[in-house]
C-alpha cells in the first residue's frame, strides 16, 4: 500500500474549499443575527445545507479514492475522480442560489450532485474490481 498523495492533495483543495463554506455560514449566521438553525431565512438555509451537502458527501468519496489510489489504482482514474469532485463541488453551492427550476439551478446543482454521486459510485465500482 502507498500513500495516496494525488488524494491528499486534492483532499488539501477540497479542506480549503469547506472551509470557505463554513465562513459563509457563520457570515450569514452573524450578518442575520442567527445563532442556531436557520432563523426561518431562505438564504441561511441554503447556505447550510451546501455546506451540509459537502460534508455528507465528500469525506466518504474521498475515503473511497485514497483507498482505489493506495491499492495501486491507475493514476488517471484517481486524477480524473478528484477533478470532477472539485468541480462539482464548486458548482453545488452555486446552484443553491440559482433561481427555481432555472438552467442554472438544474446545471450547477443538479450537475454538481450528480457528478459527486457518479465519482462515488465509479470509484465503489473500481474498488470493488480491484479487490475481487
Amino acid at each position: 500500500m502507498i500513500f495516496p498523495t494525488i488524494t491528499a492533495f486534492y483532499a488539501g483543495i477540497l479542506g480549503l474549499i469547506y472551509a470557505g463554506l463554513s465562513a459563509w455560514v457563520i457570515g450569514g449566521r452573524v450578518s442575520s443575527n442567527v445563532l442556531f438553525g436557520d432563523g426561518g431565512q431562505d438564504g441561511l438555509q441554503r447556505r447550510i445545507r451546501s455546506h451540509a451537502n459537502f460534508m455528507e458527501f465528500v469525506p466518504f468519496t474521498l475515503l473511497l479514492i485514497a483507498l482505489y489510489e493506495a491499492g495501486g489504482g491507475a493514476k488517471g482514474w484517481v486524477q480524473g475522480l478528484l477533478i470532477v469532485l472539485v468541480i462539482a463541488r464548486i458548482l453545488h453551492p452555486i446552484g443553491m442560489f440559482a433561481g427555481t427550476n432555472t438552467p442554472r439551478q438544474f446545471a450547477c446543482r443538479g450537475g454538481g450532485i450528480i457528478a459527486t454521486v457518479a465519482v462515488m459510485a465509479i470509484t465503489a465500482i473500481l474498488l470493488l474490481l480491484r479487490a475481487g
